[in-house]
């Protein structure tokens, strides 16, 4: 049997309780556990039931972003929550954590934001741990050589208990990009223009490893996109390398290690890279330099088209057939021009500063079409009080856009950011399902770019006419 390993079999290795058997998964030790307030209250009400503690409340961090609003209403310093049910599950998520010793970074916290925004840039995240969070889009960790997977309620209970979690351990996939960015083509036209080769199945069971020069040209915010979405690829996560530009971006924030800490860490990190000759059980090439910006037509996210592209026929796919029907588009539409009434700039995929400056540079002396609603959601106070001191909050303002507290917002039809029914969005989040932002709402994904060009247009817009 080789000894070669992959970053996944590092990390893997690193954290394995005990091994698999004929009967039971592996158990693996979690390094870290991110919590909200959407999928923690069954899980603690489970923990009561049982007569069990949190074991590691100092290996836990929670977090308000799901279900509460990005308009605030305050009545004196307390934010009112309208939604009867927000408000039980953020009274909860209160209460849980006083009880058991969480920290919680809460609506009246300048640490608040949406849990894979924060994670990363308060330095919680950091390569080679283990981190796992009720929610699909934990995967974006994975952008700092972190092993980070969503979960279940129950298992949000069984980490809560016992630090540890039942696991099978993934496949091996390597994703291999190489090439420059063309200009206006950004991460997220990266991800999506990577899911509509390999389709929403194609890397079920597997680990993604993204490669190559591509990849060691991002920033780490672009990589944290890539990451988000491998899961929208069928991936358990999505994991990079560690490098230099890992290190710069932790270095000094506040939960990473600090003094001689941080040059022992380091040393470690460094070891977290793939073995030459070591095996992948699946790898794909992918030429980043001939990518278009990208944009999806139907109901997943594997469903996209180059900007200049045409809606394809089904041939056949009854699940392309039935995403045009929701979608009410037709083959051979083209998507560019397609008229839209709302645009959303937000969520874990495409709602950090660097997202926020590229919307900033389509929007700055322009308007926001008439008859549309356009939306900036930062992802957390920070990058909130970042984008205020960089002027990009008058920028947006002035163009008609709203802006708005931090939080997952209309990402998800859960929080009173969502569409009507029939009305068609530019979004930069990450899932277009039927009535993921609303029932009977229709949702395009896009980069930053697409999504302000296109409200300026009141269209499906090339961002490329508007920057340099």
């Amino acid at each position: 049997m080789s000894t070669l390993r992959t970053l996944l079999d590092k990390v893997w290795d690193a954290h394995l309780v005990s091994q698999a058997t004929v009967d039971t998964p592996a158990t693996v030790y979690i390094d870290f556990h991110l919590i909200h307030e959407v999928t923690s209250p069954q899980a603690f009400s489970l923990l009561r039931e049982r007569g069990l503690k949190v074991r590691r409340p100092d290996r836990t961090l929670a977090t308000m972003d799901h279900a509460t609003p990005t308009n605030f209403e305050r009545v004196g310093d307390r934010v009112v929550i309208r939604d009867a049910a927000a408000a039980a599950q953020i009274s909860a998520l209160e209460e849980n954590c006083r009880a058991a010793g969480i920290t919680l970074y809460g609506l009246d916290s300048d640490r608040q934001g949406i849990v894979h925004v924060i994670g990363p840039e308060l330095g919680v995240t950091h390569p080679g741990r283990s981190i796992v969070c009720g929610d699909s889009h934990t995967s974006t960790h994975g952008a700092f050589g972190a092993l980070a997977l969503g979960i279940g309620t129950s298992e949000v209970g069984h980490v809560l208990a016992t630090q540890c979690l039942l696991l099978e351990k993934p496949k091996r996939m390597a994703v291999t990009f190489n090439g420059s960015l063309s200009r206006g083509v950004t991460a997220k036209d990266l991800i999506l223009g990577l899911i509509a080769k390999i389709g929403a199945g194609g890397a079920v069971g597997h680990v993604i490893e993204y490669r190559g020069t591509t990849i060691a040209s991002l920033s780490m915010e672009e990589r944290m996109t890539l990451c988000n979405m491998a899961v929208e690829a069928g991936g358990r996560t999505g994991m990079i390398a560690p490098d230099e530009t890992t290190f710069e971006y932790l270095k000094g924030r506040p939960f990473a290690p600090q003094g001689t800490a941080w040059d022992e860490a380091v040393e470690r990190w460094r070891l977290l890279r793939t073995d030459d000759g070591a095996v992948y059980d699946k790898e794909v090439t992918f030429d980043a330099s001939a990518l278009e910006p990208m944009v999806t037509y139907g109901t997943s996210p594997g469903m996209g088209v180059s900007i200049g592209g045409t809606v394809p026929a089904a041939n056949g796919d009854e699940s392309i057939t039935k995403a045009l029907r929701y979608m009410n588009l037709q083959p051979g539409d083209a998507l560019r021009g397609r008229p839209i009434e709302v645009v959303f700039i937000g969520s874990c995929t495409n709602a950090r500063i660097s997202d926020l400056r590229l919307a900033a540079s389509v929007f700055k002396g322009r308007r926001v079409s008439p008859g549309v609603k356009a939306l900036v959601v930062p992802g957390s106070q920070a990058v909130k009080r970042q984008a205020e001191a960089e002027g990009l909050d008058r920028i947006f303002k002035d163009a008609g856009a709203e802006w708005r507290e931090a939080g997952c917002s209309m990402c998800l039809a859960m929080n009173g950011d969502r569409l009507a029914p029939g009305q068609y969005s530019v979004s930069t989040s990450n899932r277009n399902f039927e009535g993921r932002q609303g029932q009977g709402g229709r949702t395009f994904l896009a980069s930053p770019l697409t999504a302000a060009a296109s409200a300026i247009e009141g269209r499906i817009a090339d961002a490329r006419e508007y920057i340099s």
